[in-house]
């Protein structure tokens, strides 16, 4: 997982070893653990987003994928 970081530093794909930059925000809960509303972040990269989104919609934990705010997949 991404460390936060500074507002003037991009932030950085959750993939293990990956340092692009994000340009998603893969959203989650494991229900076993977490009330239903709360939603913990992954950030994927564009070659990430993918198979990041699969490991989580495999286990039931995937609830949205939106574009971060500022990343140019809000343009697109």
């Amino acid at each position: 997982m991404s460390i936060p970081s500074p507002a003037d530093e991009p932030l950085i794909c959750s993939a293990k070893g990956c340092p692009a930059p994000a340009t998603w925000a893969l959203r989650w809960n494991n229900p076993r653990l977490h009330d239903p509303d709360r939603r913990k972040t992954w950030l994927a990269c564009p070659a990430h987003r993918e198979t990041l989104g699969d490991f989580l919609d495999a286990r039931g934990f995937l609830r949205e994928v939106a574009p971060l705010a500022g990343s140019p997949t809000l343009e697109a």
